[in-house]
Formats: structure tokens, C-alpha cells, sequence
């Protein structure tokens, strides 16, 4: 018990700027924020705030720090695509995350494979894309199912990674990357769709800021192995 309230305070302290920058982001962008320099910077603050996390919650250019690494690349590209889609360049916001979701899906591992869980992922996505295609320009007819792919084996390998290790980090890190998911699919019906969603943006934003927050956490345990006691008689 002690211990989880080490970490938990240990955590919360080096993850504090990314608290205060939600906060500011909620406080301060009252409306739909597209097109203004200054929203596009409240809205990648919190995502350059866990990328900061990764680095001084332990970090460094070794192996043992291989899932630290994808996982800062991985924010630096969800940085970029939150700045592209700010500005309404959203093809170009899509392969960013795109990217990102390679990244993570390379974090995560491919142990075990569980494929009968990723087939239950992909059908679902497949039936979604299969709808929605209608209502797709010839850009996005393209990018959407490649993008839906890549986010659905991110999170059948975040789920595969959970039910293997059962642990609290990846079990919240799988939360994250269905948060993900659900928050993508709030932008898809929204945009694709034209459904009104109440308070449609306070959804998609704090869907997403817990995801990406769960995902960064999830490096909480990365770094070399502790040292073993050794129980010889000197």
C-alpha cells in the first residue's frame, strides 16, 4: 500500500504540468478553437507536457528504454497531428496519427498475438468503414480505412499486452487505447456523419487527454531491470 502511494505521488508531481495545461486548455478555449495560433498551442500543451513526463520520469537512448522511445515518438507525432487538425488540415493530421499509432503499435510489442482478439477488433471496423464510405472524399476514401487499421492494431496490441500482464500500467494503458478509439469515432460520426453530439468537443478532447495521459504512464515501469539479491553466503 505504501509503495502505491510512492508511486502514485512520485507520478503526480512529475506529471503536474500536464494536469495544469488541461485545465488551461478546458478554462480558456470556450468554442470551437480551429484556425487560431493560440488555441493550437493550449491544445498541444498537454501532449508536449507528457512528452516531458517520458523524459524525466527516466529516460535514455539504450534498449532498455526501446518503449520509453516509440512512445515519445509516438507523442511528438499526436503533437503534430493536433496542430495540423487545429488548422484544418486534417489529411495531413490523420497521417501524423497515423504515424503515432505505428509507433505505439511497435510499443506494445506483438506477445502474444491473440489474434482471435484482433479479428474481433477488425470486423467491427471494417463494417464502420464499409458504412461511412459513402460519405468519404477521394482523400479520405483512402486514408480512413488505412488510419482505422492502424488504430484498431494499436488497440487490439495494447489489449493483448493487458490480458498477458495483468498489470495496472498496461491494464490503464488498454483503457487509454480504447479512449483513443472511442475518441476518434466521436470525431468520425461528427464530421462523416453530421451527428449533433451534445458538448461534442468537451468529449473528443477529455477522451483523448486521458488516453494519450494512460499511454504515457504506461513507460512508468521502462528502464533496465532492478538488480538481483543474491542469497550466497559470504
Amino acid at each position: 500500500m505504501n509503495s502505491s502511494l510512492q508511486f502514485a505521488k512520485l507520478q503526480s508531481l512529475k506529471l503536474a504540468p500536464f494536469f495544469l495545461s488541461v485545465v488551461l486548455y478546458f478554462a480558456l478555449v470556450r468554442r470551437d478553437p480551429q484556425g487560431e495560433t493560440w488555441t493550437t498551442v493550449l491544445k498541444c500543451l498537454p501532449i508536449v507536457a507528457l512528452m516531458l513526463y517520458v523524459l524525466i520520469k527516466g529516460f535514455a537512448l539504450n534498449k532498455h528504454y526501446r518503449r520509453s522511445q516509440l512512445i515519445l515518438l509516438g507523442l511528438i507525432f499526436s503533437c503534430g497531428g493536433d496542430a495540423l487538425l487545429n488548422v484544418n488540415l486534417f489529411p495531413f493530421g490523420m497521417v501524423s496519427f497515423g504515424v503515432a499509432h505505428i509507433f505505439y503499435i511497435s510499443a506494445f510489442g506483438w506477445r502474444p498475438l491473440n489474434w482471435i482478439l484482433g479479428l474481433c477488433l477488425y470486423v467491427p471496423v471494417t463494417v464502420f468503414v464499409i458504412f461511412v464510405a459513402k460519405y468519404l472524399d477521394e482523400i479520405l476514401i483512402i486514408g480512413v480505412p488505412i488510419y482505422c487499421a492502424l488504430i484498431s492494431t494499436m488497440l487490439w496490441r495494447a489489449l493483448a499486452r493487458a490480458l498477458d500482464a495483468k498489470s495496472f500500467l498496461t491494464i490503464f494503458c488498454a483503457v487509454g487505447a480504447t479512449l483513443f478509439v472511442i475518441s476518434d469515432a466521436l470525431i468520425a460520426v461528427t464530421m462523416f456523419l453530421s451527428v449533433a453530439l451534445p458538448g461534442a468537443r468537451l468529449q473528443i478532447m477529455i477522451t483523448y487527454y486521458i488516453a494519450q495521459f494512460a499511454i504515457a504512464l504506461s513507460t512508468a515501469d521502462d528502464g533496465p531491470a532492478p538488480p538481483q539479491c543474491s542469497n550466497k553466503n559470504k
